[in-house]
């Protein structure tokens, strides 16, 4: 699309104050304008996530500098390029990090936050990797430094993160621990690679970790529950284990036992992903690039989908969001 006949104006969703589903509004904006390394994509997909629900809810602002429009990733075409973009030309399709903004028709994104999209992938699926996959890889693999032959325990299995965690630890030679709400999702995590699935909800999940591993605990453990998880990974982890936390639903608050940190010598961190640097996650997208494009050619690790709601039932794929489902939600705008 040349400039001339580019529009000027575009639908996007915002949150017209802090509640429930019911909030969101889709209202008119401006498309943006591409700086210099940035590319202006048509955007197909936009994938739905915790934070978008806890921006919704007043909990999680955008970074200073980014719009209020929710999403934070995208897949689409590229319609426009800046001047000193090398890699993407009008017409090729990727699957991008955004800080913010991709509930919307267009969106921009730096060229060395988005990917290409593999053939194996259609455009909702692409929508469905950025968040989860650079949450994954940077947490479990670059933070937690899992390794083949060790053992990884991660909550919520069947959530966005929990489906991809167990697809990618399973293929990068990690045995697979995961919990799960219901006999139904524990079956999902096995289905995707977990060696084993705990329904925390009928089963303490110390307990069976201890059982499954005869007593040495897991080497790795992702959370995101927060609250008093804390102490119980702590009891749950091996000697030397891993603990990285990257979200705290059950509160930010909790007290340690600081006698189990050190004395099995443990290994406490968390983080976030949206407020990173472009050059943090461009390292982070270059790791995938290198390391997971090459399974997802081949069919391997694709996203979860839950289910895809058209842009204008946007209400509705946040209630989804909000009550029980598996894997990942999406908005199509095709």
């Amino acid at each position: 699309m040349s400039q001339g006949s580019m529009k000027k104006k575009m639908k996007q969703v915002t949150a017209v104050q802090s509640g429930g589903p019911e909030v969101l509004r889709i209202v008119e904006g401006d498309i943006p304008v591409p700086g210099p390394r940035e590319i202006l994509v048509k955007v197909a997909g936009a994938g739905i996530n915790r934070p978008d629900v806890m921006q919704r809810m007043g909990g999680y602002p955008p970074p200073p500098g980014a719009t209020d429009v929710l999403g934070l990733e995208i897949s689409g075409k590229v319609i426009q390029a800046g001047n000193e973009v090398s890699r993407y030309t009008a017409g090729d399709a990727v699957m991008a990090l955004v800080a913010s903004g991709g509930y919307a028709e267009y969106a921009v994104v730096d060229e060395r936050n988005a990917l290409p999209v593999p053939s194996t992938m259609s455009l909702a699926q692409a929508a469905a990797v950025p968040e989860t996959f650079f949450t994954v890889w940077t947490n479990v693999f670059q933070r937690g430094g899992l390794k083949e032959g060790e053992t990884f325990l991660v909550h919520g299995g069947t959530s966005g993160i929990g489906t991809t965690a167990i697809q990618l630890a399973k293929a990068f030679g990690a045995t697979v621990i995961a919990t799960a709400g219901s006999e139904e999702k524990c079956q999902q995590c096995l289905a995707l690679g977990a060696s084993h699935a705990i329904n925390y909800k009928t089963q303490d999940y110390v307990e069976e970790v201890k059982k499954i591993t005869n007593d040495r605990g897991v080497d790795l453990i992702i959370d995101m529950v927060g609250g008093d998880y804390l102490n119980r990974n702590m009891e749950a982890a091996a000697e030397h284990g891993r603990i990285v936390q990257i979200a705290v639903m059950k509160g930010p608050e909790a007290s340690i036992n600081a006698w189990l940190l050190l004395a099995k010598k443990l290994w406490l961190t968390g983080s976030t992903l949206r407020a990173r640097s472009i050059e943090e996650k461009q390292k982070i997208a270059e790791e995938l690039e290198s390391h997971v494009m090459p399974l997802w050619n081949e069919g391997h690790c694709l996203p979860v989908i839950d289910s895809t709601f058209a842009f204008g039932d946007v209400g509705e794929a946040h209630r989804r969001m909000d009550a029980d489902h598996i894997g990942k939600i999406v908005l199509t705008f095709e």
